[in-house]
């Protein structure tokens, strides 16, 4: 599976970028693939319908955008580009609004990238990091936060993970042992939650007895209730319905904190 730094190059990393709209900062992101031959035009304009579409359940955290859209004859390979806005944009989503960095990924399949989201998940979840890559300022700034090791210091997110009480490694009471992460193409914004999801269930000590899933909607539905519960966007929520299981709806996809809360109301723990 492809690493971080084997996705994005010096050469897609754009700081400062002018953008008066949303679609002026998803076309910004797109404009380095298109420029480096991973995807064509009309990749871009594919990730500007899936917002207009599914909402925006791509700014999966505060001031972070997510651009992505299904796989097509118009990428031609796998890559990512990294856009710095010059002034915040708003996207419309309620909690996460204004953006401030759009990482756009084109992905020739759903699974050789997973390792670069993992990595790109527990970056953007970590304070120091994200205020290091807020405050580069050089393209070459961004590639040493992003490949560099994880500060020896706490974040405030990783203390108030481990402020909060420790929770049997023993398996849980009777459940399906699955859980879904939902996005509208099942290979983007779900694949940030399900990397999330899984350092609390490591954390735990439940990874080795729940699976989790990233997936689409139209998957979702299928698999609903073989799960134990779902967790998304209130966008892709709304679009769900009743599925018959618990949706739990998450604004920061890279929260340990937000998403260790979901799962504890969800199996009472």
């Amino acid at each position: 599976m492809a690493e971080l730094a084997e996705l994005l190059s010096e050469d897609r990393v754009v700081l400062d970028a002018v953008a008066d709209s949303w679609q002026d900062a998803i076309r910004a992101a797109g404009k380095p693939l298109e420029q480096a031959g991973i995807a064509d035009p009309a990749y871009t304009d594919s990730m500007i319908a899936n917002v207009e579409a599914n909402g925006p359940y791509i700014v999966v955290a505060p001031g972070f955008a997510f651009a992505h859209a299904r796989s097509s004859p118009a990428v031609h390979r796998t890559g990512m580009s990294w856009v710095r806005l010059a002034h915040p944009v708003e996207f419309g989503h309620k909690t996460n609004d204004p953006v401030t960095l759009v990482v756009a990924l084109a992905a020739t399949d759903a699974g050789a990238h997973t390792a670069a989201m993992a990595q790109l998940a527990k970056v953007l979840g970590d304070p120091a990091r994200r205020a290091a890559l807020d405050a580069a300022t050089t393209p070459a700034e961004v590639m040493e936060v992003l490949g560099g090791p994880r500060p020896a210091t706490s974040s405030p997110t990783a203390a108030a993970t481990s402020s909060t009480p420790s929770t049997s490694s023993t398996a849980p009471g009777k459940t399906n042992n699955l859980i879904l992460t939902v996005c509208g193409n099942g290979l983007g914004t779900s694949l940030f939650l399900k990397n999330t999801l899984e350092q609390v269930l490591q954390t735990w000590g439940w990874a080795p007895f729940i699976t989790v899933e990233a997936t689409d909607t139209i998957s979702a539905k299928g698999k609903a209730k073989s799960a134990d519960l779902i967790l998304t966007s209130g966008e892709i929520a709304r679009t769900l319905g009743d599925v018959g299981v618990p949706v739990k709806v998450i604004d920061n996809f890279t929260s340990t904190t937000e998403i260790d809360g979901a799962l504890r109301d969800s199996y009472d723990v």
